[in-house]
């Protein structure tokens, strides 16, 4: 029962029976009520008095409101079924094929609205751009002190989820494929290399001109020099400006495409019934990682459920189906050395020739979004 509905049922009782309790008319005011009035600002499960008060909150609103959540993207399908199974609440995701610029725009423009996202799953650098903007609520999961440093905001704004490395991804039954940003440079590529969008708006279109940067002399602090490395390939003519998806791919539109390596890997696995032998290389001249970053909105329609959904993406159960998609979870170190890591998950990842996935700091990701920002209009034109 919804809290204004309990209001109504209390009014009329009152109006049958003069000066009875509630209890007379057989309403109690519950913990979950309580909370679920809190859930707003609440920074923690304490603030629910613990799990069990978060979970009947979160059954209380019902729903959640995602948005930008392909179910084919590092097996969100199985997340979001496994969520509604265990906690009977509704996840409603509004154009899965969004961009985390996109996700950003919803949240602003619906303040105070019923369709307001409740969370944000965006690239890295845009959810350091949505805290800066005001946007996110601080909450701390409770596995926040096993994120590693680097991935989390301090004010629990953001926190890294999952990630991976960015990837060449390939039908070898069209051509030979690349394994280097310098290979895509060949000539019998031409038309065929795309991004999955605008690298102003796609955190992973980004992220490629970040690792094209590493792969042509740039560093954490100067991504220019991948600005002119895709410059170079659209004079060349490689460049094929198609936004690239599964659908794309398996029409032959894209037979190259730049993206992270866990969806390359799983491409691999849905495409190849259908004529498609995707090949994955994570290019050692380029060599990219990052995360995307789980974020509650500060006016979530369903404030408990938004909590519960970051709960749950951050238990061992969550991380390991994020595994199992083949992208790595933030929590990945800690449950290894936990014991509650999938094995199995984690030895079909893509190789990758680094011992651990280095990170540029917050301030060297705004820097670099900025010069991307300004500098990617006239990239094409060249």
């Amino acid at each position: 029962m919804r809290v204004h509905n309990l209001r109504q049922a209390s009014l009329a009782c009152s109006l049958a029976i003069a000066l009875s309790t509630l209890a007379g008319c057989g309403l109690t005011s519950t913990k979950a009520d309580i909370d679920t009035g809190k859930a707003s600002t609440a920074t923690s499960v304490a603030d629910f008095g613990g799990m069990d008060g978060l979970i009947a909150a979160a059954k209380q609103e019902g729903k959640l409101n995602a948005i930008a959540l392909p179910r084919d993207w590092a097996n969100y399908g199985e997340i979001i079924d496994t969520f509604e199974a265990k906690y009977g609440v509704d996840v409603e995701v509004e154009n899965p094929d969004a961009s985390s610029q996109d996700e950003i725009n919803a949240a602003t423009s619906r303040k105070g609205q019923d369709r307001s996202p409740d969370v944000l799953d965006v690239g890295h650098t845009f959810g350091i751009s949505a805290a800066e903007q005001g946007l996110l609520a601080p909450y701390r999961v409770q596995a926040f002190d096993d994120i590693p440093e680097a991935q989390k905001d301090g004010a629990a704004r953001w926190y890294n989820d999952m990630g991976g490395y960015v990837s060449i991804g390939c039908n070898a039954r069209v051509v030979k494929c690349p394994k280097t940003f310098a290979d895509l440079l060949d000539p019998q590529y031409k038309g065929m290399v795309a991004l999955t969008g605008n690298p102003t708006q796609s955190g992973s279109a980004f992220a490629a001109v970040y690792a094209a940067a590493l792969a042509n002399g740039g560093s954490f602090d100067n991504i220019q020099p991948g600005l002119d490395y895709f410059a170079k390939l659209s004079a060349v003519g490689n460049f094929n400006p198609v936004e690239s998806t599964p659908a794309t791919i398996q029409k032959g539109e894209t037979p190259i495409s730049i993206n992270w390596d866990y969806l390359n890997a799983g491409y691999n696995d849905s495409l190849r019934d259908k004529g498609v032998d995707w090949q994955v290389a994570i290019p050692a001249d380029g060599l990219f990682a990052q995360f995307y970053s789980q974020a509650i909105v500060k006016w979530a329609p369903h404030p408990a459920a938004a909590r519960l959904w970051q709960e749950f993406l951050y238990s061992p159960e969550g991380q390991n189906l994020w595994l199992k998609g083949y992208a790595r979870p933030a929590l990945m170190p800690a449950m290894e050395k936990a014991g509650t890591l999938d094995a199995t998950a984690a030895a079909r990842l893509p190789a990758v020739d680094a011992v651990a996935p280095v990170f540029p700091a917050e301030e060297q990701s705004t820097k670099a979004k900025e010069v991307v920002g300004r500098g990617w209009g006239g990239v094409l034109a060249k």
